[in-house]
């Protein structure tokens, strides 16, 4: 037999790579926290020193020596093990990994039962020595933050912060280093939202950075009465159940600019659509089908809500950083149900709105005309404000118009309209009509429909429900009773 031991300089330093960002990194060292039953995390950034730092400071339960020596070392806890439902622990590498793939040095100071016991990993020491040494610290006062750390609780300290600090310029680097933590509170805020929001059945967790509070980012806006929420589904594998439930955000229409902004993230709607994924309630993965459909700007408002629990690590291959998972393949097979579902209501939000006046061929100013695999648009010739018009031309001359007609219908600018309507939905909108033109269109359409034989009550039902009418309906019941005042709907 030989001994095959990796090198500790190379082994730690490759270890670095394994793929954290500020964001995954922090998020895997607050799952220790809440792990540890902590009820308030702070975080202290110090960017206005030439060696900024970055600290994590929890009220948890706190570990002894023989606790933070074993949580120092690799491989702490094997990912085989059986764990309790509430612990966010995976394979017993996410402090050292995460905090290491951002720094050269991690310090934890921790306290239990008013015992203080602290520890460091530097990693030019490592490099020196090429030995897996970990430094115990006897004297801890000059340790950052150190004095907010109470009876009870663990202190996480970033410092040589090589990966998160540009080396050419340290005004530079700090001011980039403010706004990637600025960034990571994003994310914090929303993988561990249904902890900050105190959801049913969680601790509430408190977070804060620098003294600001943290706040829920709740993903499927929950709280607007215009979201579409589907019913809980269970998906039993194993022993184990997953729970799925499907949501359908609010139309532009129905929320405020500001609201429509927020939800829709920084990648946009379309980008942010599918399978958000929680192991024991924290975020793992977002925004994704796992390749079981497309993300389609139909479906850009679905998004669907997966629990699943942390027993089934292995089944969803989650890995080292819990920001990847892919379900099984018992499972894919119900997901692909569901988003069949949830894929027909997102696409209801924004068909809906026009199913009445498609459905009555007398109407629509344009028409939708489908054939085979090709869908176009043309401006109805029928349409009672067009029909009026041609009466009062001759043969010619209507020959003529109808031939304008049919080229305004060809020149719809589609790739113009699908970026716009892709990218800032809310900011595309009709032209409105002036008072004269709209009050002609009312008119004419009123008189039309009622010389056809239709009831005053039908034709003002049709109205509410059409544009351009629908969208002006103060100034259409305006004419309306005007018109019906002056008896010129029998005329």
């Amino acid at each position: 037999m030989v001994n095959a031991a990796p090198r500790a300089s190379i082994l730690i330093e490759s270890m670095r790579d394994i793929g954290y960002s500020l964001e995954t990194a922090l998020a895997d060292v607050i799952d220790n926290s809440i792990t540890a039953g902590a009820k308030t995390i702070r975080m202290v950034a110090d960017t206005n020193i030439a060696e900024p730092y970055f600290a994590v400071i929890d009220d948890g339960s706190g570990m002894d020596a023989d606790e933070l020596l074993n949580a120092m070392r690799f491989g702490s806890r094997s990912p085989l093990d059986k764990r309790d439902a509430e612990d966010l622990g995976r394979f017993g590498l996410g402090m050292k990994t995460a905090s290491l793939s951002q720094c050269r040095r991690l310090t934890v100071l921790s306290r239990k039962n008013g015992e203080a016991v602290c520890a460091c990993w530097d990693l030019d020491h490592v490099e020196k020595s090429d030995d897996w040494l970990v430094e115990v610290l006897s004297d801890t006062t000059e340790i950052p933050c150190a004095d907010l750390l109470g009876q009870t609780g663990t202190l996480i300290l970033w410092e040589k912060l090589d990966r998160l600090i540009d080396k050419h310029g340290i005004d530079d680097g700090n001011r980039n280093l403010v706004r990637r933590i600025d960034d990571a509170i994003d994310h914090l805020e929303l993988v561990f939202h249904r902890f900050l929001s105190g959801e049913r059945g969680i601790k509430r967790v408190t977070m804060f950075l620098n003294g600001r509070r943290l706040e829920p980012f709740d993903p499927f806006h929950t709280a607007h009465p215009a979201t579409i929420s589907g019913p809980v589904e269970v998906i039993r594998l194993n022993g184990q159940e997953i729970t799925v439930q499907t949501f359908t955000l609010p139309h532009h229409k129905k929320v405020s600019l500001p609201e429509w902004e927020k939800y829709a993230g920084r990648a946009g709607y379309l980008k942010n659509q599918g399978f958000y994924v929680y192991r024991g309630k924290r975020l793992i993965i977002h925004g994704t089908w796992f390749g079981l459909a497309r993300q389609m700007e139909l479906t850009k408002l679905a998004r669907v809500r997966i629990d699943m629990p942390n027993g089934m690590d292995a089944d969803w291959k989650i890995d080292v950083k819990k920001a990847s998972a892919h379900p099984p393949h018992q499972v894919r097979d119900r997901l692909r149900r569901i988003i069949e579902t949830i894929g027909a209501t997102s696409r209801r939000v924004y068909t809906a709105r026009g199913r009445k006046l498609i459905s009555d061929s007398r109407l629509p100013v344009w028409l939708r005309i489908q054939d085979k695999n090709e869908i176009s648009y043309r401006v109805n010739p029928d349409h009672p404000v067009l029909i009026e018009f041609m009466s009062h031309l001759s043969d010619d001359i209507k020959q003529d118009f109808l031939k304008i007609i049919e080229m305004t219908g060809a020149a719809i600018p589609i790739d113009a309209l699908f970026a716009d309507i892709s990218g800032h939905p809310e900011r595309v909108a009709g032209r409105p009509m002036s008072a004269e033109a709209q009050e002609h269109a009312v008119a004419a359409t009123f008189r039309h429909l009622s010389q056809s034989g239709l009831a005053n009550e039908d034709i003002i039902e049709m109205l509410r429900v059409t544009e351009p009418f629908r969208s002006s309906w103060e100034q259409t019941q305006q004419t309306i009773q005007k018109i019906l005042h002056e008896g010129r709907a029998d005329a």
